[in-house]
């Protein structure tokens, strides 16, 4: 994995305008997803546009380890030949999931209703998250869990022989959480209820019934989400067609709102609803930014996105939109710091539990480029219109989207930004810097893989 090779740093420069159209990864959520129900389902499942990241990698290689057989193709397609519900194989070996958050916590659901033992490591990274918020709801289904403290990895599951149903309030927006025991629940007896107070990305529901489980969502009275799931279903292969990243879509985005005189599209990108925090905000701050082609693919909404160079204005980000754009506050930091005016940003705990301490971590990076702002517990303001920003070397700790936004920081700062170690955005975006040169960005590189 790209963690444990040498760093690579990459410099960006004031850039001329941005211009082209460009295709960013397949989303990195359905990617996840397709790979894992179809090794659920009974028969082959055929992947147009999977995203081949290292996180994704590391998922079918786990989706491997346990039997199914994930598969790339001469023509680019995957297909996963999968076993079934109930029949996962116990794995020989641990099973290294790198820097993939994701990856490892709805496997955990996976396997913890599976009468086997797994062992899951991970990247120094990965290492340090906690783990309790999915393992605590698994541990009421009846798995066992030896962990390191404070639950982190190397973490083994042995699965419950006759896994519990459970009813879980999520306790907090968590995709994650919620999918992990959806997940737990389908190989479960019985019916599985997920209590969402905040409604988070839904793409376990929609692609499950897809997959032809039993599903159902319904808003009580208090407005809250409830997901019931009936157990042990038979899941029917699929084909499927990944749309573009929203979360990869943000960075050649914001690129194009403050580099002047830029003009791009980017094709094709999943525009659900709970997805798409940062285009609402950046259309507050006055983006232009407009949908084109707009169109319906397996259940989900696509669009191309065109975004130019914009004269932007603060906001206040209200804490409610956080689960719709969690990944996305480092980007939006960047438009941030070239908008009039104070952005605030509410309710963003989460990020300090992501690949980083990401709220530190943009906060420092700010900071280190002479961008004014102020970090709070859960929040962060940052103050646009500074002169003479840019100038500094960001430490990235491993984070991806650390790496990638302060490296658009650099294409229309004052002065060149160094990023310590663009190695970790293989983990989501590996064409990032190449799609960057070919819309003009100025970037040097040194160090491994240099362009």
């Amino acid at each position: 994995m790209s963690h444990n090779s040498s760093p690579q740093t990459v410099t960006t420069t004031k850039s001329e305008a941005l211009k082209g159209s460009i295709r960013v990864p397949g989303d990195k959520s359905i990617s996840h997803r397709s790979l894992m129900f179809g090794a659920l389902a009974v028969g082959q499942t055929k992947i147009e546009g999977l995203l081949e990241s290292e996180d994704i990698l590391g998922t079918a290689g786990a989706m491997n380890a346990v039997g199914a057989v994930c598969k790339k193709h001469d023509d680019g397609t995957w297909t996963v030949d999968g076993v079934g519900l109930g029949s996962l194989m116990e794995p020989e070996a641990p099973i290294d999931f790198g820097n993939a958050g994701t990856g490892v916590r709805l496997c955990m659901g996976i396997f913890a209703s599976h009468p086997i033992a797994v062992t899951m490591v991970g990247d120094a990274s990965l290492s340090r998250r906690p783990m309790g918020r999915v393992l605590d709801p698994l541990r009421e289904m009846g798995t066992e869990v030896i962990a390191r403290r404070g639950d982190r990895l190397p973490a083994t599951i042995r699965g419950a022989q006759t896994p519990l149903p459970t009813t879980y309030r999520v306790p907090m927006a968590s995709a994650q959480v919620k999918s992990a025991v959806l997940l737990a629940g389908l190989n479960t007896p019985g019916t599985t209820t997920v209590i969402e107070p905040v409604a988070t990305r839904d793409h376990t529901e929609k692609m499950l019934v897809g997959f032809g489980a039993d599903l159902k969502v319904e808003i009580n009275d208090a407005g809250e989400r409830v997901i019931t799931l009936q157990g042990q279903p038979e899941l029917k292969p699929q084909n499927i067609t990944v749309p573009g990243d929203p979360s990869s879509a943000a960075f050649p985005i914001v690129a194009a709102l403050i580099t002047p005189g830029s003009d791009v599209l980017v094709e094709g990108v999943l525009l659900n609803e709970q997805r798409i925090g940062l285009i609402t905000t950046l259309l507050e701050m006055g983006a232009d930014i407009t949908v084109e082609n707009e169109r319906e693919s397996g259940g989900e909404k696509i669009g191309d996105i065109r975004a130019k160079h914009s004269a932007l204005k603060g906001v206040t980000v209200p804490a409610e939109r956080a689960p719709s754009m969690i990944d996305e506050y480092p980007i939006l930091s960047i438009a941030a710091a070239f908008a009039e005016g104070e952005t605030h940003m509410l309710g963003l705990e989460e990020l300090r539990v992501k690949e980083s301490d990401r709220l530190a971590a943009v906060a420092r990076g700010l900071e280190a480029n002479n961008i004014p702002c102020v970090e709070g517990e859960d929040t962060l303001t940052v103050t646009g219109g500074a002169a003479g920003i840019g100038g500094g070397t960001v430490e990235t700790h491993l984070d991806h989207r650390i790496a990638m936004s302060f490296l658009v920081l650099g294409l229309a700062a004052d002065k060149p930004v160094t990023v310590d170690d663009a190695a970790p955005i293989a983990t989501s975006f590996p064409t990032f810097l190449p799609l960057l040169k070919e819309l003009g960005g100025k970037l040097s590189v040194q160090g491994e893989n240099a362009l």
